[in-house]
């Protein structure tokens, strides 16, 4: 087994997935120093993941916190692949695709066989098993559970999930390069749904179930949860803006890795994501943008 590159050494991170959470994940990582390839199966995807960072750093510079030549020198670090050979320089990979675990399996096939002996492979999954994952590598000591919150770049919580087969050595890396990107980490046992989202899922789901039984408008149900449990947003503001389909992924992966009836998926929910109402991302879910 080779030995893993230490935290404080890395200087290359590769991010699969130029969506909300890739594009995040990469200026999180360009933010601290590193340089970050940044891949998407799409250019029309690395080109909106590109104009979301541009955005994002555009906010700060507005408000104050970062002068302009630094966002500049930020979005220089990042490079826009639509292939995962230059992923031969990394030092990390962390794949951010879509829930299916079938698509995270092809991709850390392809890792795998291109990245460095030394390099880390992590998942940004947010319920999928991390030993299922592992498996279909040759190295399964050195793949992790790295599950940021959306989004990345303001949200401070990485949730560290080892699974069956995860070395000590890959945790304390992967833990070490979380409080170098400005992360406080929480540490997970490889159970569906992990912390956040085993508990979180639910909420929104049964936030659905009030919906669709009529106790109350989607207004009125938001407005009950961020008044009376002081939450920042109400809980189908929060699943319009995680996406839809999203949550219900993972409440699917709940579902099947628990079975216990209460993480069945809102039948709302699920008509929902079959119109294409994912959320924000979509221009409809439960509100319209």
């Amino acid at each position: 087994m080779s030995s893993l590159i230490k935290a404080a050494a890395v200087r290359t991170v590769g991010v699969i997935g130029a969506g909300q959470m890739g594009n995040g994940i990469a200026q999180v990582a360009a933010s601290k120093g590193m340089n970050v390839i940044l891949n998407d199966a799409h250019q029309k995807g690395l080109d909106n993941g590109r104009a979301t960072i541009e955005k994002s750093l555009g906010r700060f510079v507005k408000k104050g916190t970062m002068e302009a030549e630094e966002a500049e020198n930020i979005v220089k670090r990042i490079s826009f692949v639509t292939n995962l050979d230059s992923f031969a320089e990394a030092d990390v990979a962390i794949e951010a695709a879509p829930e299916s675990e079938e698509l995270k399996n092809t991709i850390f096939k392809t890792l795998d066989e291109v990245m460095p002996a030394h390099g880390l492979l992590a998942t940004n999954t947010s319920s999928i098993s991390i030993t299922r994952i592992a498996a279909a590598t040759k190295r399964p000591e050195n793949v992790i559970g790295m599950h940021f919150m959306n989004p990345p770049p303001l949200m401070k919580l990485i949730e560290v999930i080892r699974g069956i087969a995860t070395s000590e050595e890959a945790f304390t890396m992967c833990k070490e390069l979380s409080e170098r990107m400005g992360k406080t980490v929480a540490v997970s046992e490889d159970r569906p749904g992990f912390i956040a989202n085993r508990i979180l899922m639910p909420m929104i789901n049964e936030a659905f179930y009030a919906l669709m039984e009529g106790v109350g408008t989607p207004q009125d149900i938001d407005t009950a949860m961020k008044l009376g449990t002081n939450q920042p947003m109400g809980p189908l503001t929060l699943a319009d803006f995680i996406g839809l389909d999203t949550c219900l992924a993972i409440m699917r992966v709940l579902h099947n890795g628990l079975g216990d009836s209460k993480y069945r998926p809102c039948p709302l929910l699920v008509n929902y994501v079959d119109a294409g109402w994912n959320g924000r991302k979509s221009g409809r879910g439960v509100y319209e943008y």
